[in-house]
Formats: C-alpha cells, structure tokens, sequence
C-alpha cells in the first residue's frame, strides 16, 4: 500500500545575481533557509473560529468551509516530537504561544490538504493569517508520529532525502507518477516530479550521502526503484531520527556554549573570523535609549539578526540578509536603556582579502 507523503508546495528557484562563484553560490542555497543558531521558534496551533478556508466541491459547483483546528490529541503528538528534536541538545529551541503574532510557526490541521511545512525561513514570508505547516490526517495512527518529526525537520531547513543527487536513484518515472495519482495522494505529474523525481542542488541537501533511514526519507513500495539493486524491493526507513539527522541538526545548530557572548561596543569595530557556515554571537546592553545601527563590513555574504531579550528569552527584533548582493548588512534598529539584546552573525562565505568585521554606533 502506498504511504501518505508531505507534500511541499513548488516554489520558483531563488534569483540570485548573475556571475557568482560556483562556491558563494552554493554557500547561499546551504544556508539560506537555515535559522541563526540561538533562535527561538515560537509556534502556535491555529484554533480561533477564522481558522480555515473554503474550498471547491468537485463536480458539484459548491463549496464548504473546512477548519484548521485541530484536537489535543493531535496537538500532543506534535508537541512530543517538538520535544525530541529540541532534547538532541540543539542550539534552537521551540516554545509554544498562544497568539499567533508571537509565532514564527503557525500549525494547522486540515484533512485533505496533505501534510506539508515551509522549509527552515521561508516560514517568515507566510502571512500573519496563513499555516507554515499543516497536517492532513490523523498523527495518532500506528506510524504517522514520522509525520510530524519530518514537518518539523523541514522547519528547522532540511531537505527531502530522497531528492539529495548523492542518492543515485534511478526512478520507474512512469510508475512513481502512477503509484501517486492513484490513493491515497492523488498527486498531480507535476507535484510528484517536485516532490520525488527532482534533483536538488548538492548545496541544498542534508548531507553527502544519502540516508535512506533518515526521518527525512519517504518510505517507497517495491517496483518504483530500479537502481541501487537493493532498493529494488523499496525503501523502508524506520519513522525516528537517525544517527545522520542528529549529525546534521547538530552541525547547523550546536549546543549553546556556557560562557556569555562578548559584548559589542558602540564605535568599536570587531574583527569576523568565520569559515562558511560559521557564527558568532554579541552581547549590547546600551547606555542610552536612541536608535542603533548594526552593519559587517567586508567581501562576505552574511545574515546578522538581532533580539531583546524577554523574561530571559530572546525574541526577534530585526534581521538582514546581504547574501548574493554586493551590499554589506545593515540594521537600523532602536534599543532601550537597561535592556539586554543579542546579535548574531552567520556567515554564508567570504572572498578577496577575508576579512570582515561587524560594528554598531
């Protein structure tokens, strides 16, 4: 029997400038939509009476309102596996709100619209009022709890694993695309050719090599594979975290070190030594309330974000990504006297001389 996918929606390639050095370039599609590590993902599960959409009856020339509310059963199988990923020791961490402005991650539970997430940041450019993640059947099932821990391991960035180029699938074309138009998907050619036949970039995949236990993997029937022989017979990965999921995780997002971050002083340049993928974290603690801006310096590609600190948790007060433009990062931003705020500063890649700095003033 055919399992039940996650199901991303297409999106159009990121446009970067043209020209770019094969390794900058992969050095933004590897990070682009990963989180700066010390964040804190605020999710929310949709409950409000607004909740939901309308959608089309086939054949029938009507249409009906369907909720995005979903029971506390499910709601509690998702907090679970919010649990699991955050108890590898990951430097993110996840908290749950009440109010949806407060939330990076807006969950709902619509049947019939398949179970789907935004990859890693991409969850910023959803709207207030829209899901970045939905399931779309019952999570309490025997097996389906692997649902919610992919969803989440696509917020947290990660790839389908089957799509990594290193997997060396040689794909039946015709029958993946029979197997998925027939129950209990009903995929279109072209969802199917998004969603399993289609090579990611090298730069864009969890690893490389490929995983065929990671949580990222779909589990495929016999007669869909014809090459590596021993696939031939399916792929039957086993619905947890696999030792490469954690490597993975960990190495985008360490532990969290003990010692406090040195602190940024206005006026004072600070020398970056980062390696791509790299960052580093700043304490402010301005002397005065006014405006502030932070700014790199340098031949790099950077994200530099800042947060308050709240009832000791950090929260997002601005970010900006300069990777793929010729412009440095800038951040105008007013912090208040007596308060406590962090930046942070991931590097994608540097060029020319390598050297990069970040200041405030």
């Amino acid at each position: 029997m055919t399992a039940r996918y996650c199901s991303l929606a297409q999106q159009s390639a990121p446009a970067f400038a043209p020209g770019l050095a094969v390794e900058r370039l992969g050095a933004l599609l590897s990070g682009r939509r990963m989180w700066v590590n010390g964040t804190v993902l605020h999710y929310c599960f949709l409950d409000g009476e607004s909740d939901g959409s309308v959608i089309a009856l086939p054949g029938s020339g009507g249409t009906r309102w369907v909720s995005w509310v979903g029971g506390e059963d499910q709601r509690e199988v998702v907090r679970d596996c919010f649990r699991e990923w955050r108890e590898l020791g990951i430097g993110v961490s996840f908290a749950e709100v009440a109010d949806r402005s407060e939330a990076e991650l807006r969950i709902g539970f619509q049947p019939g619209d398949g179970s789907w997430s935004a990859v890693g940041r991409d969850a910023l450019s959803a709207g207030l009022n829209e899901r970045t993640m939905n399931f779309g059947w019952d999570l309490t099932a025997p097996g389906e709890r692997a649902t919610a821990l992919h969803e989440i391991g696509h917020a947290l960035g990660m790839q389908h694993e089957h799509q990594s180029p290193f997997a060396g699938l040689h794909w039946d074309d015709e029958a993946v695309y029979a197997d998925l138009a027939g129950p209990p998907n009903h995929w279109s050619r072209d969802r199917t050719w998004f969603n399993i036949l289609r090579k990611l970039d090298p730069a864009e995949v969890n690893g490389s090599v490929w995983d065929s236990q990671s949580v990222m993997e779909y589990p495929f029937s016999a007669g869909l594979i014809l090459e590596p022989e021993q696939f031939r017979g399916g792929v039957h990965p086993s619905g947890g975290l696999s030792p490469l999921d954690k490597e993975f995780v960990l190495g985008w997002y360490p532990p969290p070190g003990g010692a406090r971050p040195p602190t940024l002083v206005p006026f004072r340049s600070v020398p970056l030594s980062l390696g791509p993928g790299e960052q580093v974290d700043f304490t402010v603690e301005p002397r005065e309330t006014r405006e502030y801006t932070f700014a790199t310096f340098g031949e790099s590609d950077s994200m530099v974000v800042v947060f308050e600190e709240r009832d000791g948790e950090p929260r997002f007060l601005a970010g900006h990504d300069d990777g793929g433009t010729p412009h440095n990062a800038t951040i105008r931003v007013r912090l208040v006297r007596d308060r406590r705020y962090f930046v942070r500063v991931r590097l994608y890649s540097g060029w020319g001389s390598g050297e990069t700095a970040v200041m405030c003033w």
